[in-house]
């Protein structure tokens, strides 16, 4: 049996390579510093149940009998584990190089990139898909509401089928690594590159792929990218391949016309009926009716820390979400506003860098979207280690916002404090909405709000 070793497993990417490997006959170990730290011991527990072995970070799992040890990105080359594979000349595969292998090994490979909404529209295609029995492996970034209990992890779909569905990631030029059968590009606008960069990143993108690409025709530059076999979807364009209308908000999720035809999700905001529809299409070029794939969207249920609803008490909402960059901030906050109460958002940005380069940008869309009774409060920005240049603070940002009229800014620069100010101001009928990427204990401390309201 070929043994395989993951350094910083516990990562959404990470994690669900290794229980493909797991899946498909490796025997999988790895490791990760939060397991150390204390953290995300649940998932820990979850893979050594799961038959991972779990080791320590400090090389101990860097064994001479090592196949290759995989690294997410986030690792420095100072972490034992890495100095260890080095010194016994051990392959080591980044998380890009080693899900594009597994992709391309498909003969149907299914690519989602986009700025905003891979991780949903992914989990919507590998659903249909699964439902209409076609077997798909899905790889994904999210965990998935309705595959509970399927994996360690529910951030997969494993199938041994020829189908494969993939977040393709553009942050870090990983995108290049593909050769889909289809591509699906949800939007292109600012995130960790500039517009210019993931405008010729997207068409390369398009230039590989064999069979369809599909593109969101109310982005300008998405209109902008060519294709023998190029396909649109709308909200905004009757024109477009695949057009919804008469968007509605319901009490739990959004109503929308397509084609005729009345359907609904369990999801809210007009963002996720885009990402519906880029699905349909999706599945329409494998061979499933349009209508069948938006029936079976019924009852999808999304994935977790996407607007996730955490519980409700004393008429207090406390919610979960993703939200990191500009586009999904705006998305976020949109589709909130759509309902009726007063919206306490707490907002941890990640990253020194992504927040010098658009964290002016992500608080002048807090404060287009939030209504002025909206309360905006942030902690310190999330560092997780390594070396970097900390020349900016949330503080910077809280001003920035107040600067353009956001009265009700704060800045709490510790997370339990800034939980407990939210606690202090919560009234009935507001949402507390718990904002952030790559921080695992937001959704904790959602519950620990929930408890204490």
């Amino acid at each position: 049996m070929v043994k395989v070793s993951f350094c910083g497993i516990s990562g959404s990417g990470m994690s669900a390579l290794a229980q493909i490997l797991k899946r498909s006959g490796y025997e999988v170990r790895g490791s990760d510093r939060n397991f150390d730290l204390g953290r995300d011991l649940s998932v820990k527990a979850a893979f050594e149940k799961d038959g991972i072995a779990v080791y320590p970070q400090d090389g101990s799992a860097i064994s001479n009998d090592l196949a290759w040890l995989c690294a997410s990105t986030a690792v420095e080359d100072t972490i034992p584990d890495i100095k260890a594979a080095k010194e016994k000349n051990i392959p080591i595969k980044t998380r890009p190089q080693l899900l594009a292998e597994i992709f391309n090994s498909h003969k149907y490979g299914i690519a989602v990139g986009g700025t905003s909404g891979k991780t949903t529209t992914t989990a919507m295609i590998g659903y249909v898909l699964d439902k209409a029995q076609k077997k798909p492996c899905m790889i994904n970034g999210g965990l998935l509401k309705d595959y509970e209990g399927t994996a360690a992890v529910a951030n997969i779909i494993y199938n041994k089928g020829d189908i494969c569905v993939v977040e393709a990631d553009e942050s870090n030029g990983s995108i290049d690594l593909y050769n889909p059968y289809i591509a699906l590009i949800n939007n292109i606008s600012a995130d960790h590159k500039s517009l210019e960069e993931l405008t010729v990143l997207f068409q390369h993108f398009a230039a590989r792929t064999a069979h369809s690409i599909i593109i969101n025709d109310d982005y300008e530059l998405c209109r902008k990218i060519t294709h023998k076999h190029l396909i649109t979807f709308s909200l905004v364009n009757p024109a477009a391949d695949y057009y919804a209308s008469e968007i509605k908000p319901l009490a739990h999720g959004t109503q929308y016309t397509f084609d005729g035809r009345e359907f609904t999700l369990n999801l809210i905001g007009a963002f996720n009926v885009a990402n519906a529809l880029a699905a349909i299409a999706a599945c329409v070029e494998m061979g499933i009716d349009k209508y069948t794939a938006a029936e079976l969207l019924q009852n999808f249920h999304g994935t977790k820390r996407r607007l996730e609803v955490i519980g409700q008490k004393h008429g207090i909402t406390v919610i979960d979400d993703f939200a990191h960059n500009p586009d999904k901030v705006k998305a976020s906050v949109s589709a909130l506003r759509q309902y009726n109460g007063r919206l306490i958002i707490m907002f941890q940005p990640h990253g020194f860098g992504p927040m010098r380069s658009l964290g002016k940008e992500i608080m002048a869309e807090f404060v287009r979207t939030m209504n002025a009774d909206d309360i905006l409060i942030m902690p310190e920005i999330f560092f997780v280690g390594g070396t970097v240049t900390k020349d900016i603070s949330s503080a910077d940002l809280i001003d920035y916002a107040r600067s353009l009229g956001k009265k009700e800014a704060y800045f709490v620069a510790d997370k339990a404090e800034s939980a407990a100010k939210i606690i202090g101001m919560a009234q009935f009928g507001d949402r507390i909405v718990i904002m952030g990427a790559r921080d695992n204990t937001l959704t904790e401390l959602c519950r620990q709000i929930l408890e204490k309201i």
